[in-house]
C-alpha cells in the first residue's frame, strides 16, 4: 500500500508525515511524532486512554485514522501546558490527587479539557458524563469530578 502525506498541527506545530492510510492516529502521535502521553490502552475505544483533542473535540485517538485529520489541529496532554506552565486542569489535577498510577491521567485531562471550554457552569453529572468514555482503575473518579469541578467554578486560571 501506497504511503499518503498527512499535513496537520500537533500541540501549535506543523507537521508533514507519511503515513499507510490506514494507520491510527495514535500511532501517529506516539510512533512517528513522540508524544507519548498519549497512551495505548484497550485499542477498542473502551477505556480512553488514547484520548487527544482534535480542533477541540475530544476523541479516542485509537478509533481514528491519521489521514482523517488532515488539515485539522490536534492537541495530545503535552500541548496543554504553555510556556512550561501547567494548563489550570493540570494544576487541579495534582492539588486533588486526580491520578495514582497514571495510565488514565492524560485521557481524562484531554476529555476534561475539551468539556471545560465548552462547559457554562456545569453540574456535577455533566461533569460526570463528560468523563464517561475514561476508565481509571484507581481513583474512585471522586478527585477526578472535584479537580474538573474546581476548574469550572474558576478557582484555577490561565497564568
Amino acid at each position: 500500500m501506497e504511503k499518503q502525506k498527512l499535513s496537520f498541527k500537533v500541540n501549535n506545530d506543523e507537521y508533514e508525515v507519511y503515513i499507510h492510510p490506514k494507520t491510527l492516529l495514535v500511532e501517529v502521535i506516539r510512533d512517528h511524532l513522540g508524544f507519548t502521553g498519549t497512551k495505548r490502552g484497550c485499542e477498542t475505544v473502551s477505556c480512553g486512554a488514547c484520548t487527544v483533542n482534535v480542533n477541540g473535540a475530544s476523541v479516542k485517538s485509537c478509533s481514528v485514522l491519521a489521514i482523517q485529520c488532515e488539515g485539522m489541529e490536534v492537541t495530545t496532554v503535552e500541548g496543554l501546558e504553555k510556556n512550561g506552565k501547567l494548563s489550570p486542569i493540570q494544576k487541579s489535577f495534582l492539588d486533588h490527587g486526580s491520578y495514582q498510577c497514571g495510565f488514565c491521567t492524560p485521557g481524562m485531562l484531554m476529555s476534561a479539557s475539551a468539556f471545560i471550554a465548552e462547559a457554562k457552569d456545569p453540574t456535577k453529572d455533566q461533569i460526570k458524563e463528560s468523563i464517561e468514555g475514561n476508565v481509571c482503575r484507581c481513583t474512585g473518579y471522586n478527585s477526578i469530578v472535584r479537580a474538573i469541578e474546581a476548574v469550572t467554578q474558576g478557582k484555577y486560571k490561565e497564568e
